[in-house]
């Protein structure tokens, strides 16, 4: 269903949103299947040429500041456009609107020097560059980010770094990683650590597998990578940001990061719908009788429809508090949205796998792939129990406990 909130003329995006809808299923629908097979040389080939016509429709980098040579879109107009872009995997690559680089672009544009914009943030925002961001560690629980080995040491005019991470989402193939690291052991639990840029050709940095997610590795933006980083030597001015600046730094990305992950989880919902809805209606039973004509099948299509309006109506409203209050004082919201968002799309998923029956688990729709992938929505950036906990912390405080 179409979002009759979605009006992106005001704001310099050139196409409405039907026209961006039909985009999508004319150009980027069709190489999904190249996604889905693997074929990644096909798919790179195709998804340049996407990327270089909607550059010339003057659509690119519609969530980048505008200083840099994004389009700067507000908060809220990035947030409907990321649930129609949701739609297909590719579709946020498609715009140079993808995950880890549009939150890298944050970064660096908040706090890289004037020399780190030059090297890396022009070219991120082009889409001549790709980024990783680098903090999750195999030996430490990724809820926790205070906690981790990896250590950068002062050493003459540079810093050295040693340890592990994995599921760097996008490390494989990028030109650069940001990398969390501690530099003050000993320091205030929020002030060990800091952010480092790693060019991906230094020394010591090693890209050590694709990590295989349900049996697809995947590669490029499509994968998630386990990375070393062994006597990883850079110099001072790779630092991004204040030393022990690291853990704010990175909660500074994760707020209107988690907006663009739970409005591109309502695209997926909305396409799992799609999916599910089209096959109800054409899928015979017996007698010449569609599926769905049996109420159960329509009480899934009743659910999913209220799962997905509510999931989207929550998230314009932590953008409106976001706006209002900014990002610590939207914290709730926040944590209410990838807690709800994630949850309903797995229920969409699961629904819309379901009344595919057989053809729901094989590769000849793009279901099995989000499955396969989205079913993570509720572990990283904080697994539910993270986010339960500090909106219940919240609504406690108010009755004297949960200090």
């Amino acid at each position: 269903m179409q979002d009759p909130l979605a009006d992106f003329s005001p704001h310099g995006f050139p196409l409405s949103a039907k026209e961006l809808t039909a985009y999508l299923e004319t150009h980027v629908f069709p190489l999904e299947a190249l996604l889905s097979a693997g074929r990644h040389e096909e798919l790179a080939a195709g998804i340049a040429e996407v990327r270089q016509d909607v550059k010339a429709r003057g659509a690119w980098a519609p969530m980048a500041p505008r200083d840099v040579g994004g389009l700067g879109l507000p908060l809220t107009t990035q947030a409907h456009l990321g649930a129609i872009l949701g739609r297909s995997p590719l579709g946020h690559h498609a715009f140079g609107a993808q995950a880890p680089d549009a939150a890298n672009i944050e970064l660096l544009h908040a706090f890289g020097t004037p020399a780190q914009k030059e090297q890396y943030l022009r070219g991120l925002v082009a889409g001549e560059l790709r980024s990783c961001f680098a903090m999750t560690e195999p030996g430490h629980a990724g809820s926790n980010p205070t906690e981790m080995s990896t250590i950068a040491r002062r050493d003459g005019d540079g810093w050295v770094l040693d340890g592990s991470k994995w599921f760097a989402t996008s490390a494989h193939g990028a030109d650069f990683c940001v990398v969390m690291a501690v530099t003050n052991p000993t320091g205030p639990v929020y002030g060990r650590a800091s952010l480092f840029i790693v060019p991906c050709g230094t020394p010591g940095f090693r890209h050590v597998r694709r990590v295989s997610v349900m049996g697809d590795e995947g590669a490029g933006y499509a994968s998630h990578s386990e990375l070393a980083f062994e006597g990883c030597r850079v110099s001072a001015e790779h630092r991004l940001g204040p030393e022990g600046g690291g853990f704010l730094l990175a909660q500074a990305r994760l707020g209107p990061g988690r907006v663009h992950h739970c409005m591109r989880w309502v695209g997926v919902a909305e396409r799992c719908y799609d999916i599910m809805c089209a096959r109800l209606v054409s899928r015979d039973i017996g007698g010449g009788k569609p599926l769905a004509s049996r109420q159960l099948a329509q009480a899934w299509v009743a659910e999913s429809r209220v799962d997905i309006d509510t999931s989207r109506l929550l998230v314009l409203d932590a953008v409106r508090q976001i706006e209002a209050h900014g990002t610590e004082g939207a914290r709730v919201p926040i944590a209410a949205i990838k807690l709800h968002v994630a949850r309903a799309l797995d229920r969409v998923m699961d629904r819309a796998v379901q009344a595919l029956g057989a053809l729901g688990m094989t590769d000849d729709t793009i279901l099995a792939y989000l499955y396969r992938h989205e079913r993570a929505a509720r572990i990283y950036d904080g697994p539910d129990e993270v986010h339960m906990t500090t909106i219940a912390r919240h609504e406690l405080r108010r009755f004297g406990g949960a200090k």
